[in-house]
């Protein structure tokens, strides 16, 4: 390892295809970049953008006053971290982590970065690697405010919309999780549909227009949902769990008549029968939530 690394703005522990589009960007926007990875050689491209190639993570977060970490878990980022030259070469500077991974892990490293005197700030970038450096780009953070408005600037190089949540340092975690589910629940359903529609002599081509209207329909329903949940009242004017009973049931017969797998949608419709029968049949969907939570 060098004694002597070469200072720099900002520092990317992780090279995969996210690591390497914020490193770029970073170089982009003209800042001094260090950069290090796991597995040797991915920093070619990035070395002759102009980065600044470490030998290893300890010589890599030497040299800048703040390091941004994106690998593909927790167990990941700890193992980098908190081997001992690294976590010496940290304290008194500052690790924003762009990990995905659950709150409580966030909240554990938090926790092992303060006994070490390493300011730390969690996060999670909500869109594709395609939209980094581009006004495209929605990344989310948690923890410290002072800190982050330190070094919102530098951060500012990755483009697009950034939004400080809350100093509880699991909240960016706990978000990106929930629209996560969001996200893969709606793949599964989309893949599903393509599999129904198949069986009947339907493209995926010829539904997609149709699939995509329906998507247009979900943003003001999650307003309006969000405030029942909120206040409790889970109206089900217009469309009660007694309806989505039974269209739920309709699908799942559809499925199950081409033989196609209809596990997902039975346990949604599972859920709604559940509801109905706690007495809530005439309320609105979005009253599963607090099903869901019930032991």
């Amino acid at each position: 390892m060098s004694t002597n690394p070469q200072p720099s703005d900002v520092t990317v522990l992780g090279l995969g295809p996210m690591g390497r589009a914020l490193a770029g960007a970073f170089l982009a926007a003209g800042l001094g970049t260090t950069v290090w990875n796991r597995t040797p050689g991915r920093d070619a491209e990035l070395v002759a953008r102009g980065a600044r190639p470490a030998a290893c993570a300890a010589e890599a977060v030497a040299a800048s006053p703040l390091t941004v970490v994106c690998v593909v878990n927790y167990d990941a980022a700890d193992a980098v971290l908190r081997a001992d030259a690294v976590a010496s070469a940290l304290a008194g500077r500052t690790v924003v982590n762009l990990t995905a991974d659950t709150p409580e892990r966030a909240r554990d490293t938090a926790r092992w970065a303060a006994g070490q005197g390493i300011r730390y700030l969690d996060g999670a970038i909500m869109t594709p690697t395609t939209t980094i450096g581009t006004p495209d780009a929605v990344l989310i953070h948690s923890g410290p405010e002072d800190l982050y408005r330190e070094y919102e600037p530098v951060l500012a190089a990755l483009g697009g919309t950034h939004t400080h949540l809350g100093e509880e340092i699991g909240r960016a975690a706990a978000y990106d999780v929930a629209l996560l589910d969001i996200f893969w629940t709606a793949m599964a359903g989309w893949a599903h549909a393509v599999a129904v529609a198949r069986a009947e002599g339907i493209t995926a081509r010829e539904l997609a227009p149709f699939a995509q209207g329906i998507g247009a329909i979900l943003p003001p329903v999650f307003a309006e949902t969000a405030e029942d949940a909120d206040s409790g009242t889970y109206s089900g004017e217009g469309n009660p769990l007694t309806s989505a009973v039974s269209s739920m049931a309709h699908i799942v017969a559809a499925s199950e008549s081409h033989g196609i797998d209809a596990g997902v949608m039975r346990a949604a419709e599972g859920l709604a029968r559940r509801a109905v029968g706690l007495g809530h049949g005439d309320d609105g969907f979005v009253r599963v939530a607090e099903v869901l939570s019930r032991r």
